[in-house]
């Protein structure tokens, strides 16, 4: 097994019937495993940079880009997540903007990562020290790098003179 894997939730084998029923239809949910320069271009990305967005939509991590696109608040985006197999980066999307049942949606799951990736950008302390305890200086960098957006668009809707910069 894979640290990402370990990481970001359970094998397919564990899984019960290959996903997760999300109302009455069951969602088939595509495996997360990603070197540490992807997540690296995944930050990029995040902070705006259109040349790793490219290559992450180009090279195989359309997921890494929609998601990107997602925190950014693109309802497009969001939509393609859910369409395509990844309920599980548009949980930890929606938990880190305060979404209480996505959070708990990540727990339940088993997502302990991407839990304390969204719990991070919501500014919990025990977050971001579980995250320098248990995980890789890259997915810490990751949860940083999506408070930071997430500030600036908390920060951007809040400025009456920035209205519909995002």
């Amino acid at each position: 097994m894979s640290w990402f894997k370990r990481i970001f939730g359970k094998d397919d084998e564990q899984q019960p019937s290959g996903g997760y029923k999300q109302g009455t239809a069951i969602v088939e949910m595509r495996n997360l495993n990603y070197s540490p320069k992807v997540i690296i271009a995944w930050c990029k990305a995040i902070e705006g940079n259109i040349d790793f967005g490219a290559f992450l939509l180009n090279n195989g991590f359309e997921e890494l880009f929609y998601a990107s696109q997602a925190i950014r608040l693109k309802q497009e985006a969001r939509d393609w997540l859910m369409k395509n197999g990844y309920p599980h980066l548009m949980a930890m999307v929606n938990a880190s903007e305060g979404n209480e049942s996505a959070l708990n949606w990540l727990r339940l799951h088993d997502f302990e990562i991407m839990y304390h990736i969204a719990n991070a950008v919501e500014s919990e302390m025990e977050s971001f020290a579980w995250l320098k305890a248990n995980a890789t200086e890259d997915l810490f960098l990751l949860a940083s790098t999506i408070k930071r957006v997430k500030d600036e668009i908390e920060q951007n809707h809040n400025d009456v003179h920035s209205f519909g910069r995002d």
